[in-house]
């Protein structure tokens, strides 16, 4: 099994949930259910909040121009419905239905279609972070994925990638060191200052000036800082002791 964990960034205007939820910091909601076929998609979600902001919740849900998951900036034609299957002091409880159109797009039907059937999907919604965790078998190349949701994204969100497990690869192994694709990574990011305090760049800035995605470097300095972590922690730990020397 494969994990891919991320996070949409939304800009103000962009996604009136978000928009909602920056109004009610207080306010998470997470999916308890979703489901996605080629032409549909449909879940349950779980809101909660203070009775003011699970109300404005609803109202986003239930008068928003066009379905809260599209990814598309403009109305996309799509047919949605929304039913509140339980609204109390302190909890909210929605199911929705999608029927896709071919100008609509959401990160489950992207994961369709490029990660393949039997993906499972898990959700956090607060303020303006839409977080996304991912659990699949196929075989299929998480970063085309990636890339894509990237670009359909474009400036309405800012994708950054937390997590990211799969079977490891003859070039991309911690058994076998850093890949040469990570080892180039990590050289630029000290070159060019990312882990100065404060940083003399960032990690979009970096992928621009190496010319590769943005989530492609991002997943390349983690895996990195991962090997070398963990390269440090055991080598400060004595072969037979459970505490690290000093």
């Amino acid at each position: 099994m494969r994990e891919l964990v991320f996070t949409l960034d939304y800009r103000p205007g962009c996604n009136e949930v978000a928009d909602t939820l920056a109004d009610y910091p207080d306010a998470e909601i997470r999916s308890l259910s979703l489901h996605v076929t080629e032409s549909s998609l449909w879940r349950v979600d779980h809101a909660t909040g203070s009775p003011e902001a699970l109300a404005a919740i609803e109202d986003a849900f239930l008068t928003s121009d066009y379905y809260a998951d599209c990814l598309a900036t403009d109305h996309c034609g799509a047919t949605q419905t929304t039913h509140v299957l339980e609204h109390t002091d302190d909890t909210l409880v929605l199911y929705s239905y999608w029927e896709r159109t071919p100008a609509c797009a959401s990160v489950p039907h992207t994961a369709l279609d490029n990660l393949g059937e039997g993906a499972l999907f898990e959700t956090r919604h607060s303020e303006r972070q839409y977080t996304w965790r991912i659990i699949h078998s196929g075989p299929a190349d998480v970063h085309t994925f990636v890339d894509e949701l990237e670009r359909i994204v474009g400036d309405c969100a800012t994708l950054d990638v937390r997590r990211l497990t799969d079977a490891p690869s003859p070039t991309d192994s911690e058994e076998d060191g850093l890949s040469p694709e990570q080892e180039a990574a990590l050289q630029a990011a000290v070159e060019h200052g990312y882990y100065e305090t404060p940083r003399e760049v960032d990690v979009g800035e970096l992928a621009e000036r190496l010319d590769v995605p943005r989530s492609t470097l991002t997943y390349r300095l983690r895996r990195a800082e991962t090997y070398l972590a963990k390269q440090h922690v055991s080598q400060r730990w004595t072969p037979d002791s459970t505490t690290p020397r000093i």
